[in-house]
């Protein structure tokens, strides 16, 4: 009689080009567009320093794109980013990435864009709104608001979709994808068509390049003067908001494994979705200068300047208009951050460094271990309430590893020289190297500017260091066991 064997299931490569391109754009645009423009305004007081902050951001979300592209044809594994470094440095610097991966990067993201989600459900559901009479219970000094368990569901939801195969969260992320793309990109145009005023856009410039702190959030009073190295902080300050709105488009290289011809795919899929998105960025932050006055901007109701500008170019009902599109938007984006995360606990796991079940495949060939153990993470960050401050903690390891991410290209020219490369990083070694001096200066700043939280991010980080020799540890007990 003959013995059966067991099979293993393997990543199934089902994802296209067009795939790719929706992940990378899908898993950018969350909120923070709909948002963060009123926060960059407060810091820096002028229209000018406003497009700047998202045309630098744009610029260095490319310039490590097409540089990620280089490595992703070296490396096209499921892992992405964690393997680049692991095999640029070693594998310390792999893990260290993996674990603030896990304890913050990915995890808090997925929790910020799924509270945003359940905070503008709040439009149609005021028992969403996140204030003091919508606390659902208490555990200690801790209040659990009733948007905040949304923001659960939707995780729980969207994470059990993605154990079911790689098939239904394709799905969703195309229709949400294109759906959301669309609808920013009707919000642009309806805005310059509907919405623009040649005297409010002259205004906004009159004093375009003057650097101001807006006195407080009400718009009251003009602004203090910047001058000196402060106008570096406040810029890294903004743009810890654009980054965070123009962050996770390296999730594709996470999903190497599920990828048709990733040596192609992934680096075009990269430049072809940050593009899209930067672009549609810049454009609606125009949009918005043509609209509102700066100081209207500044002092939107809860940062929620996309919903003012749809108050003045469709009248009340836009409010409705901009709740459903951040919806959408939310939706999607969760979609993408939760199905790529978990495929880099999946790669640590393989290497030994992390929860041994992590590196299994269920029988729909994907990791369900590790999505769920994802799932458990984002929940309890959920609760934290305190996602601004989230916000600064992931620009700033994000940023750091993304810099060390693009160093390690000219480590591995000199090391590797003779392996086979399908794209080569644009502009080598001018634009990585303009890229890494950005981002590091960025990061400096952005310590000067918020200590606090830098700082909780950098232990965060460095508490990884006695994690990787435990694991090691316990690696070397379980081979010689």
């Amino acid at each position: 009689m003959a013995e059966t064997t067991k099979t293993i299931p393997q990543f199934k490569p089902t994802l296209s080009l067009l795939d790719g391109t929706l992940i990378v754009a899908g898993s950018m645009i969350g909120s923070g567009i709909f948002i963060v423009s009123s926060t960059i305004t407060q810091l820096t007081g002028s229209a000018g320093w406003l497009i700047f902050v998202w045309l630098i951001t744009g610029f260095m979300t490319i310039s490590a794109a097409v540089s990620y592209g280089e490595l992703s044809g070296m490396y096209p594994k499921a892992g992405g980013q964690y393997i680049y470094l692991k095999e640029a440095y070693n594998p310390l610097t792999g893990f260290l990435y993996g674990w603030s991966f896990f304890a913050v990067i990915q995890t808090a993201t997925i929790a910020a864009v799924a509270v945003a989600f359940a905070k503008f459900a709040g439009y149609f559901f005021p028992s969403l709104e996140l204030t003091d009479k919508n606390i659902a219970f208490s555990i200690g000094g801790m209040h659990v608001h009733y948007a905040e368990l949304v923001a659960i569901c939707l995780i729980i939801f969207l994470t059990w979709v993605n154990t079911r195969g790689i098939e239904g969260g394709k799905w969703i992320q195309r229709i949400f994808t294109v759906t959301k793309l669309l609808s920013l990109f009707g919000l642009v145009v309806f805005g310059f068509l509907l919405g623009a005023r040649h005297e409010i856009w002259q205004h906004n410039w009159a004093s375009g390049w003057k650097m101001l702190t807006m006195a407080n959030d009400k718009g009251e009073g003009g602004g203090i003067p910047i001058m000196g190295l402060a106008m570096v902080g406040a810029i890294a300050a903004g743009m810890s908001g654009s980054i965070f709105s123009s962050d996770a488009w390296n999730n594709v290289t996470f999903i190497a494994g599920e990828m048709k011809n990733p040596k192609r795919n992934i680096g075009l899929s990269l430049f072809l979705g940050t593009l899209i998105v930067t672009v549609i960025y810049v454009a609606a932050n125009l949009m918005y200068l043509s609209v509102m006055p700066l100081d209207q901007i500044a002092a939107a109701p809860q940062q929620r300047v996309a919903v003012s500008a749809a108050d003045l170019i469709f009248g009340h009902n836009g409010t409705y208009v901009i709740a459903i599109m951040i919806m959408i938007s939310t939706f999607g984006c969760d979609n993408g951050l939760i199905l790529a995360g978990a495929r880099v606990y999946y790669s640590m796991s393989r290497d030994g460094l992390f929860f041994r079940k992590a590196g299994e495949l269920n029988r729909k060939a994907v990791p369900g271990w590790s999505l769920w153990a994802q799932c458990v993470v984002a929940c309890i960050l959920c609760v934290s309430g305190e996602y601004n401050d989230l916000l600064v903690m992931i620009a700033f390891v994000a940023v750091l590893f993304y810099a060390l991410t693009v160093l390690g290209i000219f480590i591995l020219r000199r090391r590797q020289p003779q392996m086979e490369r399908t794209y080569k990083a644009f502009g080598y070694p001018v634009l990585p190297a303009i890229y890494i001096v950005l981002a590091l200066v960025f990061c400096v700043a952005l310590i000067k500017a918020e200590p606090r939280y830098s700082g909780y991010a950098a232990g965060i980080v460095l508490l990884g260091i006695p994690l990787y020799y435990l694991a090691l540890s316990r690696k070397k007990t379980s081979i010689n066991g």
